[in-house]
């Protein structure tokens, strides 16, 4: 068996002018701050090291307030200007054609996951989606990806796994839990460097093909 766990935002599908329109909506209603870049905002949430009520709003913790604006005011937007990446699509099929299992593991909520994959017409393609709000520790903790390597009975002797992603957090994510990973350059990170960087989503299945 193998199997590819893939990221979702900058790796599956470009979200960033949604989220970034639904954080500056919350920076400007509670505290009258000025719009925030969409690269600003990106780079931000793909760091390893962050706080970011701090760097949003500007506040130590993650106020209820802020939190409770944002979800609503993002599950409308997060869908409107929501698209896959170049070959996205024709991947996904080709690896289950060729008997490959595909999940996704993303820090976004489980639910915002599910809406974006379905509003795009390939939720069905996955066996599990999962989002940090489903585990203690998100990325680059590797619970997310040990629960979908459970689901599959994963056996670390006899099958392959992957993660596919566009950050270190990704990366860091896949060592932790003892798999191989791939760094995708077409997403939020493109000029990233990791040991096996892909750009173009056709050369998952040739490295997965060839094991």
């Amino acid at each position: 068996m193998k199997v590819v766990i893939f990221d979702m935002d900058g790796t599956l599908l470009d979200s960033k002018k949604d989220i970034t329109i639904s954080i500056n909506y919350v920076r400007e209603k509670h505290y009258l701050l000025e719009p925030l870049s969409e690269n600003y905002i990106v780079d931000t949430i793909n760091s390893e090291a962050r706080n970011l009520s701090q760097l949003f709003y500007g506040t130590e913790i993650y106020e209820s307030k802020d939190r409770e604006v944002f979800e609503m005011h993002y599950e409308k937007q997060c869908v409107e200007n929501l698209y896959l990446y170049d070959g996205i699509y024709e991947t996904l099929h080709n690896l289950l054609a060729c008997g490959i299992k595909i999940s996704v593991a993303t820090n976004a909520p489980t639910k915002f996951a599910k809406r974006m994959l379905e509003h795009l017409q390939i939720a069905h393609l996955f066996d599990v989606i999962i989002g940090a709000d489903k585990v203690v520790a998100s990325k680059p903790d590797p619970q997310m990806l040990n629960e979908i390597l459970n689901h599959y009975n994963f056996d670390r002797k006899n099958h392959k796994a992957w993660m596919v992603g566009d950050n270190s957090k990704d990366m860091l994510s896949a060592q932790n839990a003892g798999i191989e990973s791939m760094f995708a350059t077409w997403g939020f990170s493109p000029d990233g460097r990791h040991t096996k960087t892909i750009h173009k989503p056709k050369e998952i299945l040739d490295i997965v093909m060839v094991k």
